[in-house]
């Protein structure tokens, strides 16, 4: 068994093979000076070794210092809740050291977690993937962009927008050199934004409304679409709300397009209806992202854009907010208005979701709430059939051997679930999956044969 290079014998080692000095800091994590130092040390003695350090060796070792950062990284202050600081955990294994075996101060603790690069206090959100048809609707609208229709328009509602108002304005210190802004304020009220993004441009249209209601998104809607010509042909790209999907919607995308729409009873489910609305033998054609797949569509990056310029400051009314936000709507179709332009494959996300799983079975199997569970389990099943090369056989071993080891606490949550559709639902969805995860290993061993 060789061992592995050291990183200073990396550093002669590329340079023999002539790479630059640059490079190789970039890929040993040394500065510019040290990789030239090494080369110059090697060329002159050819040994390797670093010169004698003052300073005083480790208090903790590595088992310790480990340790440490489990502790920190790992567990809680307070039963299934809270977040550790520094002072907090240095006091706990002071009160008991047989927690890690020993008793570090405050700083000792930050330089450990500095020196592993952790940073636990720090967070951010994620969008779990749960719609177990989200792949092949990805796909969708992936290919929609890469080839876009002539009229590709996006389209969401950003509701419950807070009209606050600070009690001062705000100020502009001199010797800060920042802005002073007050802290109390004073509420008034919600205002909707319903907002269209055009996709050959880049170009925004939208409304400020009190509310997002089927009416009101109705009237919307018909508002935009009245600003294209009857021969152009629409698309538009928007969510799974409810307005959207709705049989009045129906009624209205037929009056657009000059057709006559379906009875009622034909378009009785929703599955019927989204289908309906996104079949392209009409003037105007529906494209839904998947559940949980508001970053696929476009409208939502503008409403960041949006959120960042207009929405942190006073507004003393709606109608204050209002004209701000169409200000900006205006200003942004003037000067700031651009193609956006989509890159994103889906490339490592299908193995990224499996993992995700298999992580959140062994934490908290039993935490999970059971509509969230069938369609994990659904989403996999399908993955499982119609996306195998995305994903390795290890992930579906460790998914399969965490199944395994967390089953006691799915069948758990099946049980103690009320609702006989819903129970029903989770046990067909486990069978389901069991039963891919059994094809696919027997199918890999024959292969393997």
């Amino acid at each position: 068994m060789t061992t592995p290079l050291s990183r200073r014998q990396a550093i002669v080692a590329l340079a023999n093979a002539r790479i630059g000095v640059n490079a190789i800091a970039a890929i040993v994590h040394y500065s510019v000076d040290t990789v030239r130092r090494w080369i110059r040390r090697a060329k002159e003695s050819g040994e390797f070794h670093d010169y004698a350090r003052l300073g005083r060796p480790a208090i903790y070792p590595q088992e310790i210092q480990l340790r440490m950062v489990a502790f920190y990284c790992q567990t809680q202050p307070l039963p299934a809740c809270g977040r550790w600081t520094l002072r907090w955990a240095a006091q706990r294994l002071k009160g008991d050291s047989t927690l890690v075996g020993a008793a570090p101060s405050k700083s000792t603790l930050h330089r450990i977690l500095q020196s592993n690069r952790l940073k636990p206090h720090q967070s951010s959100y994620f969008l779990h993937i749960t719609d177990p048809d989200f792949f092949p609707k990805m796909e969708h609208l992936v290919g929609l962009y890469r080839t876009p229709p002539q009229n590709l328009i996006f389209f969401d509602e950003c509701p419950g927008i807070q009209i606050l108002k600070r009690l001062t304005p705000d100020l502009q210190t001199d010797t800060m050199g920042k802005r002073l802004e007050e802290f109390e304020y004073i509420r008034n009220g919600t205002m909707d934004v319903l907002a269209f993004l055009q996709h050959v441009d880049g170009t925004v249209y939208l409304e400020c409304r009190s509310d997002h209601k089927t009416d009101t998104f109705l009237a919307v809607f018909r508002r935009h679409a009245s600003r294209y010509s009857q021969t152009d042909i629409l698309h538009y790209v928007m969510d799974n709300l409810s307005s959207h999907r709705g049989y009045p919607f129906c009624q209205l995308v037929a009056e657009l397009s000059g057709i006559e729409c379906p009875p009622e009873q034909q378009l009785c489910t929703q599955a019927k209806r989204v289908e309906w609305l996104g079949r392209e033998d009409k003037r105007v054609v529906i494209h839904f992202t998947p559940y949980h797949g508001s970053w696929l569509n476009w409208i939502e990056f503008w409403f960041g854009i949006m959120g960042r310029k207009v929405l942190g400051e006073s507004f003393g009314s709606s109608d204050e907010l209002k004209a701000a936000v169409e200000a900006f709507a205006n200003e942004w179709n003037l000067l700031l208005a651009h193609p956006f332009k989509w890159s994103y494959d889906g490339k490592g996300l299908h193995e990224k979701a499996v993992k995700r799983f298999t992580k959140i079975l062994h934490i908290a199997a039993g935490k999970m709430e059971l509509r969230t569970l069938t369609k994990q389990m659904r989403l996999l099943a399908n993955l499982l059939r119609g996306y195998l090369s995305e994903v390795s056989k290890e992930s579906w071993e460790q998914l399969s051997a965490a199944l395994c080891a967390q089953s006691e606490a799915i069948d758990d949550l099946i049980h103690c679930e009320s609702g006989p559709v819903r129970k029903l639902k989770a046990q067909h969805a486990a069978l389901d999956l069991t039963t891919a995860l059994y094809d696919y290993f027997v199918s890999t061993e024959e292969t393997a044969i």
